[in-house]
């Protein structure tokens, strides 16, 4: 009698919530983190945030978004190239996260610790003046389809002055609330 219980119970509670969770994360939100310093200083190593798979269904990813994608082949190569010079084993890179600086048929270039869209200075004060890039890239055309990313962190950020442009099929989603540490819970701009 308590094992038919026990087997109703996982049958109509325990079976439906896994599958509940595993539409959400796959569907509409997941949790990420950040293993690296490239996201300073809006989000900080192995802060927990939000990632939602949403409003890109509806929408075209905007400049400022914060993205979370699957790096390209470009990068999965540099960064095997890397790990074999230090002697560890070829992997396939997790997810990265960004900035989405330019769009889809759009011009940058980074000129004395300044990014320029279109030949025009780009708002950033999100970054401080010590994370302004130290590098020059570009002048570059994003193709359609693709578009240019950079961590907030320039200097220290493995993105698309590096590597290249981000396909838009990439995308996993935009990430959007910080839920850990309990003390920078916020909304991520």
């Amino acid at each position: 009698m308590e094992f038919k219980k026990i087997v109703r119970e996982i049958l109509e509670v325990i079976i439906p919530a896994l599958l509940l969770f595993l539409v959400l994360r796959a569907f509409i939100v997941e949790a990420r983190y950040v293993p690296s310093p490239s996201m300073r200083p809006t989000i900080i190593e192995w802060d927990r945030f939000l990632v939602e798979k949403v409003s890109y269904r509806f929408r075209e990813p905007r400049r400022g978004d914060i993205i979370v994608f699957h790096p390209n082949e470009k990068a999965n190569n540099l960064a095997n190239e890397e790990k074999v010079r230090r002697g560890e084993r070829p992997v396939s890179l997790n997810d990265f996260i960004k900035r989405i600086i330019g769009l889809p048929g759009e011009t940058i270039e980074i000129k004395e610790g300044t990014v320029y869209v279109n030949g025009v200075p780009l708002e950033e004060d999100y970054i401080t003046s010590e994370r302004r890039p130290i590098y020059e890239y570009g002048p570059v055309s994003i193709p359609e389809g693709e578009y240019f990313v950079l961590g907030d962190n320039r200097n220290q950020s493995w993105d698309s002055h590096y590597w290249g442009f981000v396909p838009r099929k990439n995308i996993v989603g935009r990430a959007f609330w910080r839920f850990w540490p309990l003390k920078r819970m916020e909304v991520i701009r």
